[in-house]
């Protein structure tokens, strides 16, 4: 059986955009991975998950989606919540890959509700699940593949602005992205920062 694992990194970040990988494991190939280290991609360390992404991509069929701080607040200003954002993403993905099962991280509270939704619009076997990214390989090695993608994003932003301190890690609880924030003005902010967040709207 052929299992596609579909996660996102970036979701929570005011910097930079989000990512949404789906990578299609065959089930023999599950002991594997664990060999190899996979595991949530928070888990592992920056080059760790930079080496595993590349191997990844090498062993299997995968689809990426990135979505740019300009297009969610786009699609915020037009009535589509980040929820609908990331199920547009996955649905893509689903679409575009051949698989036996999927398994995706549910970004809905209801995990069930957010299944039904991709099933119905799909058509296909899909199962969503709360911390799958923990729970299933498959999507451990989404996760991968989407936060290495992340990282790089984040770390060509950075090169333009680390004489001044840098942007951190673009997620708003971090001091150097606060600190990078704090020296615009609402209107001043670059393209790359997600002007309907709230850390941000509230300097309007």
């Amino acid at each position: 059986m052929d299992i596609l694992g579909i996660d996102e990194a970036g979701r929570g970040s005011v910097l930079g955009p989000m990512v949404i990988a789906g990578v299609v494991v065959p089930e023999k190939m599950e002991k594997v991975l664990e060999r190899m280290g996979v595991k949530d991609s928070k888990r592992l360390v920056p080059n760790r998950r930079t080496i595993l992404s590349r191997k990844l991509k090498k062993m299997f069929p995968h689809e990426m989606v990135v979505i740019s701080a300009r297009e969610i607040d786009d699609l915020r200003a037009s009535g589509v919540n980040l929820n609908e954002i990331e199920k547009n993403a996955m649905e893509s993905i689903l679409l575009k890959l051949e698989f036996d099962k999927a398994i995706v991280d549910a970004v809905d509270v209801k995990a069930e509700r957010f299944q039904e939704n991709l099933r119905i619009d799909t058509g296909l076997n899909v199962f969503a699940e709360h911390k799958a990214d923990d729970k299933y390989i498959e999507v451990s090695a989404a996760s991968i593949i989407a936060k290495a993608a992340r990282d790089e994003y984040i770390k060509d932003i950075n090169k333009d602005y680390i004489k001044s301190g840098g942007i951190g890690s673009g997620y708003p609880s971090d001091p150097k992205t606060k600190d990078f924030l704090s020296k615009y003005t609402y209107d001043e902010m670059p393209d790359f920062v997600r002007k309907s967040w709230a850390t941000v709207a509230k300097m309007k």
